[in-house]
């Protein structure tokens, strides 16, 4: 279940976007039911007669199934999140990203239940318990997936690993997921080590 924490370290606002009103998937559905282009957006979001809502036993609104990191040339390194015991191991697990090296990073998830507003991905990142940056990637507003759309995926932009001998080293990272409401869907900490070529 998600939960709400209001950390100013963590604030990820994207200035001039306003948070709408929330709405259950009932409310969207019956929202001018007859204005025909509302009914076309509507639609083209997955809100409709057929739309389901996930598992009832599962009170999750976004699950995170996988996070990758895609470089080019090389194998892509997939965390599978619905493996018993991946954020433990991911805590115990340092990645090597070779200096100057352009990568991305590539979320698949899951909606269930209700419309979720505004999901971003939430990164700080610490070098001797000293915070060393921060980053942040919209991700969207998506309704619940459907039988025939069981999952997004995001691809994130391109960055670059920073490219000086004094950046070399460790580095503990904290990721988060977290919507308008500041609801917060996973929280996973994890660290890499910047080097001068590929381990």
């Amino acid at each position: 279940m998600a939960t709400t924490n209001v950390d100013d370290e963590w604030d990820a606002s994207t200035e001039g976007y306003k948070v709408g009103e929330k709405k259950t998937i009932d409310e969207y559905k019956k929202l001018d039911a007859e204005d025909e282009s509302l009914a076309r957006w509507k639609q083209s979001l997955g809100i409709g007669a057929g739309t389901s809502i996930g598992e009832r036993d599962d009170e999750r609104t976004v699950v995170i199934l996988e996070l990758s990191l895609l470089v080019a040339g090389r194998p892509d390194v997939v965390i599978n999140f619905e493996r018993p015991g991946s954020l433990k191991q991911l805590q115990g697990h340092r990645f090597i990203i070779k200096e100057g090296c352009t990568y991305r990073m590539k979320v698949k998830f899951r909606v269930q239940h209700e419309v979720i507003s505004g999901l971003k991905y939430v990164q700080l990142v610490k070098r001797f318990n000293v915070r060393v940056d921060k980053s942040d990637e919209m991700m969207g507003s998506y309704p619940p997936n459907t039988k025939e759309n069981p999952f997004y995926e995001k691809t994130f932009i391109e960055e670059e690993a920073p490219k000086n001998v004094l950046l070399r080293g460790e580095y503990e990272a904290t990721s988060r997921f977290v919507d308008d409401d500041k609801n917060v869907h996973l929280e996973f900490q994890w660290g890499f080590a910047i080097k001068n070529r590929w381990d």
